[in-house]
């Protein structure tokens, strides 16, 4: 990325602070570590508002709420104060939002009405609204069609569960209900998703690649799979295990999804990469989803820690259940897990092998 594109970049992103902020930082206060991080355009540098360096005219500044916003917008991290080390702040009504979250686990099966949690826990609607979206990063509405379906999921695996008790039992009116929402968070409909994909058609190929042997595999919806291995009967046996009930059809693998996918992994080795134009069809919940969706939004060239994509999605404490999500993308590349790094620098946590994220991330100029 050009110094003219993180200009621009840096300058579209606007304050979000008001002038108390700018107060905080002249005053150096250490109260305010972590709540928001503000940044000199001239230097590119951004510092917490305790940094003990001359203060810049007020011009000069603009404030972020994340290290991580200030680093997407092009700016690095102070060696003086070390701001991408601060704690975040706890937010003051996280235990209030995690007793309204344990009361829509409890009640998943049942259909509530924000009134009616907020009278059971006694945290206010108002609190419930604006801290679910800030703590959590979804409305109490999603959270709870999330246990839901997450309810749906398991009572799917018990043995001789009929669907349709399943979709009742875990409090969805219909099965029109469930199936409407099941596209987005599941990827695949309910009844193709149980027993690792029954009565599904998977058309895969496997090809040479810079990173060793590949694996791409399509429905009729979009592409379910990419990965490696070191020989395509792993690569073919790892697709029968996460598929074990679908047929699996070998394919040539030269015209269609499969062709275009096959391009757009190996152009990303090369001096020209590709656009992805072909649609996904994965399994994930509304985490994964937004997990992944900050994968997507990381530029090429440019790498996020652990710690950071979770503070990006409001879930400052979240690094581990991060990488949990990133370690089960089960498209490699078009979601590039391999920006992902550790605080420290080290490249190691990679699904399909530290040499292969090494060279992905080298081809891209972030290594």
């Amino acid at each position: 990325m050009t110094m003219a594109d993180r200009t621009s970049r840096a300058s579209a992103v606007p304050s979000v602070f008001a002038g108390k902020q700018w107060q905080q930082v002249l005053e150096r206060d250490a109260s305010a570590d972590g709540q928001f991080f503000y940044a000199v355009k001239s230097t590119k540098i951004y510092c917490k508002p305790s940094c003990p360096s001359r203060r810049p005219t007020r011009k000069q500044v603009t404030f972020f709420p994340t290290t991580a916003a200030a680093e997407a917008a092009g700016y690095r991290p102070c060696m003086r104060c070390e701001p991408e080390r601060t704690r975040p702040k706890d937010d003051p009504q996280a235990g209030a939002i995690t007793a309204v979250t344990e009361y829509l686990k409890e009640h998943a099966d049942e259909r509530t009405k924000l009134a009616d949690v907020a009278k059971a826990t006694g945290v206010g609607r108002l609190t419930i609204l604006r801290g679910f979206k800030r703590v959590l990063g979804v409305t109490p509405g999603q959270y709870a069609k999330e246990q839901r379906l997450a309810k749906f999921k398991n009572k799917m695996r018990e043995p001789k569960t009929r669907i349709t008790d399943a979709i009742y039992e875990a409090g969805f009116g219909s099965s029109s209900r469930l199936y409407e929402k099941s596209e987005a968070s599941l990827g695949m409909t309910p009844r193709t998703m149980r027993a690792g994909g029954a009565g599904l058609l998977i058309r895969y190929c496997t090809a040479a690649s810079p990173l060793g042997r590949m694996l791409v595999a399509a429905t009729d919806v979009g592409v379910c799979s990419i990965a490696f291995g070191k020989d395509d009967a792993e690569l073919v046996a790892n697709l029968r295990e996460q598929f074990n009930k679908a047929q699996l059809v070998q394919a040539k693998g030269n015209t269609g999804w499969l062709a275009d996918a096959v391009a757009f992994v190996t152009s990303q080795l090369g001096e020209h990469p590709l656009a992805a134009s072909f649609p996904l069809d994965v399994r994930a919940t509304a985490f994964q989803q937004r997990v992944w969706k900050a994968l997507q939004q990381i530029p090429r060239g440019e790498t996020r820690s652990y710690g950071s994509i979770a503070k990006e999605l409001g879930r400052p404490t979240a690094a581990r259940a991060v990488g949990t999500a990133i370690g089960s993308n089960p498209v490699a590349v078009v979601v590039p897990c391999h920006r992902a790094i550790h605080s420290d620098g080290s490249l190691s946590g990679y699904r399909w092998g530290v040499e292969r994220k090494k060279k992905l991330l080298q081809a891209e100029g972030a290594y």
